[in-house]
């Protein structure tokens, strides 16, 4: 029997992420500052994790209804970056959802882990 998953894919913009970090006060130019960024190691600027698990979420509770998210256990071994398409994965494992982000150009994965849910409060 397959677990249940959703998958979308979606290309973040620099607005995306200049809109996130106008709701969530988290301006740090690495973030929204193009000219910084091509200063760094990432050459530009990359998304907020806090985006990229808020999309996460927005999937987990489509698998699991009315759930809350206990807890996360997330990493991000590469960056993601604005313009580039991207494919959000979550796979529902008992009251576990592991989670991914991946690049479709190159299959590299930006994000992954796994939220923890419980069903009653």
């Amino acid at each position: 029997m397959t677990a249940p998953t959703l998958v979308i894919d979606r290309t973040l913009t620099q607005a995306d992420f200049d809109l996130f970090a106008r709701l969530s006060g988290d301006d740090n130019p690495i973030h929204v500052d193009p000219g910084f960024s091509a200063r760094t190691r990432f050459g530009r600027t990359v998304a907020h994790g806090l985006l990229l698990c808020t999309i996460l979420r927005g999937l987990a509770g489509r698998l699991l209804p009315g759930a809350v998210l206990l807890g996360q256990d997330i990493r991000f071994p590469a960056p993601t970056y604005a313009g580039e398409p991207m494919r959000f994965s979550a796979t529902l494992t008992g009251q576990q959802i592991a989670v991914t982000v991946t690049r479709l150009a190159d299959g590299v994965v930006t994000c992954d882990g796994t939220f923890e849910m419980a069903t009653t409060c």
